[in-house]
């Protein structure tokens, strides 16, 4: 389920299988967008991501042992953290493979592209997270009236529609008849609008949401990042190249196979 901790954090999980790599690059490069992080940082990170999901993946263990991934920007700090945890033993080393070897230089890419990476055990679990750190200086904290693509807003901000600024209660997203996504907004007061997921709406941090709207997000019935299905979808039109259909429910790939 991807997981919105903040306006500084996202999570989600991955499923065992081989298309969890360019899927986990289509949420980041999603995130790292409503950021405003620079193009050569997004590159840096994507980078480092595949790697880190890919080194994760290769981990022997049970095939429903999900991969953790959790993406934090530092303000203060000028800093993006990435994070991959996966269940199984041992701590990843830097290798120096031979000229004829072709695997092995995961890690050193890594090494090259961060401005640290290191190893921490997983606390009250078993396993490790693998986690690097890159630099990205203009970094920005969500400001108000900025402009981002509709999937990208969520409950509980502030949407400037009609010539006057709305609260969004609930989002949800629908397939044209024609084809390609629709993201619906449930205001506070006035319809609903709906628009196509890229269309451009300023939008600006409104506050605390109600309870109730707590309770609902709590229990996944609103997202407050761009649902994993809409990610997936939004990068095929955006020319992110394949991203298979996500699940319902935000999870990054198929169901792992039955034990």
């Amino acid at each position: 389920m991807a997981e919105s901790l903040g306006s500084n954090e996202v999570a989600f999980r991955l499923s065992r299988c081989r298309r969890s790599v360019p899927r986990s690059r289509a949420a980041l490069h999603a995130v790292l967008g409503g950021w405003g992080v620079a193009q050569d940082v997004l590159e840096s990170a994507e980078l480092v991501l595949s790697e880190l999901v890919t080194n994760a993946l290769r981990v022997r263990v049970p095939s429903d042992r999900q991969v953790g991934v959790r993406i934090v920007r530092s303000l203060e700090d000028g800093l993006l953290r990435l994070e991959v945890s996966d269940a199984g033993p041992g701590r990843p080393e830097v290798r120096t493979p031979g000229d004829e070897e072709t695997g092995g230089r995961g890690l050193l890419l890594v090494e090259a592209l961060a401005h640290r990476w290191g190893v921490d055990e997983r606390p009250g679990g078993i396993g490790k997270t693998v986690w690097a750190e890159l630099k990205a200086p203009d970094i920005v904290a969500a400001s108000d009236g900025r402009k981002v693509a509709a999937v990208m807003v969520r409950a509980g901000q502030r949407v400037r529609v009609w010539g006057e600024w709305r609260a969004v209660r609930r989002v949800r997203t629908e397939s044209y008849a024609t084809g390609g996504l629709a993201v619906v907004l449930g205001l506070d007061e006035g319809p609903a609008l709906r628009v196509h997921a890229a269309e451009p709406l300023t939008v600006r941090d409104g506050g605390v949401p109600s309870a109730q709207e707590g309770r609902r997000a709590r229990r996944g019935d609103q997202w407050s990042i761009p649902s994993a299905g809409a990610v997936g979808r939004l990068g095929l039109q955006a020319g992110w190249g394949r991203v298979p259909e996500f699940g319902a429910a935000g999870a990054l790939c198929a169901p792992p196979a039955p034990r």
